[in-house]
């Protein structure tokens, strides 16, 4: 099971942190993304970072987010920066099985006032 937290009301410009914890180790998953939901928008893969390899970004948040892992602690995070308006969303980290299974946690609000 994943849990998500961090989202929250911010003003354009800010920086919120999302973290995304697993009840087993994220070890079994092959990779860690997160993905987001505006209203009337498709879900979108915002980052995904495969175990081992090096992060990837959608083009609408390259240079402003970070996603990263804490193995330790089974958590992985996205540092967002420079946020816009256009990244109100609600932000869903999920973790992608050997078999290609996507394991979702529950969703996070984020909120970003102009």
């Amino acid at each position: 099971q994943l849990q998500a937290s961090g989202g929250g009301l911010v003003q354009t410009g800010g920086s919120l942190r999302l973290s995304c914890t697993g009840s087993e180790t994220i070890f079994r998953f092959v990779a860690m993304n997160w993905y987001r939901h505006a209203p009337g928008k498709q879900r979108e893969l915002v980052a995904g970072i495969p175990s081992g390899g090096s992060p990837n970004y959608a083009d609408s948040v390259q240079g402003r987010f970070t996603i990263s892992v804490n193995n330790a602690k089974n958590t992985v995070y996205l540092q967002m920066n420079s946020l816009k308006p256009e990244d109100t969303a609600v932000y869903y980290c999920a973790g992608i099985g050997r078999t290609g299974t996507t394991y979702w946690g529950q969703g996070t609000q984020v909120t970003v006032s102009s």
